[in-house]
C-alpha cells in the first residue's frame, strides 16, 4: 500500500475489491447515466449492495458526465455510495475537466454529509476507455487540489482492480 498526505487528508492506493471495503464510510461507483446495475465497477457494487440500491437510485437519475449523487449503501458494509458518471473518452469533452468534476463533486458530497473515509475506483478507465495513466493524473491532481478545502474527509483510498493498475497510480502519485 502506498500512502501520501495532502493537507490533512491521507491518500492510499491499494489493489482490491471496491465493494469490499468495510472500514470506509462511503465507496464511489463508476456509474452509468441511469444509475442502474451495469458491468465493471457498477455491476460489482450493485450485486454486493442488492436490488434496493438500484431501486433507490433510479429516481436520482439520469445524471450527466461529471455529476455525482449519493445513496445509502444497502447490503454493502459502507453507509453510503456516491455515484459518479465519468466521461466516455473521445466523446464527452473536455474529458479531463469532466473526470476532475467527478472526483471534486464526490468529495463535496462526502464533506457535506460529514463523511471521513471514502474509496474511489479508477473512474472512466474501463468500458469508457479513458487511458489509465492520464486518468490517474487527473484524479490525483484533483484530490491534491481539493484536499485543503475538505473539512470532514480525512482518508481517500483508491481501490484499484489489478496490480498493474496500482503501479500506474503509484507512478502518478510519485510524479505529483
Amino acid at each position: 500500500m502506498t500512502q501520501r498526505q495532502f493537507a490533512s487528508v491521507t491518500v492510499e492506493l491499494v489493489q482490491g475489491d471496491i465493494a469490499n471495503q468495510p472500514d470506509l464510510d462511503v465507496i464511489v461507483n463508476a456509474a452509468n447515466a441511469e444509475l442502474r446495475i451495469g458491468g465493471g465497477v457498477a455491476g460489482a457494487i450493485h450485486r454486493a449492495a442488492g436490488p434496493g440500491l438500484e431501486k433507490e437510485c433510479i429516481p436520482l437519475g439520469p445524471i450527466r458526465p461529471g455529476e455525482a449523487v449519493i445513496s445509502s449503501g444497502h447490503n454493502l458494509p459502507n453507509a453510503h455510495v456516491i455515484h459518479c458518471l465519468g466521461p466516455v473518452y473521445g466523446r464527452d469533452e473536455p474529458s479531463d475537466q469532466l473526470l476532475a468534476s467527478c472526483y471534486r463533486k464526490a468529495l463535496e458530497l462526502a464533506d457535506w454529509n460529514g463523511i471521513a473515509r471514502i474509496g474511489f475506483p479508477a473512474i472512466s478507465t474501463g468500458v469508457f476507455g479513458y487511458p489509465l495513466a492520464d486518468a490517474a493524473l487527473v484524479a490525483l491532481q484533483t484530490i491534491r487540489d481539493a484536499a485543503p478545502t475538505l473539512e470532514t474527509v480525512s482518508l481517500i483510498r483508491f481501490v484499484l482492480f489489478s496490480d498493474a493498475d496500482l503501479a500506474v497510480f503509484d507512478r502518478a502519485l510519485k510524479e505529483l
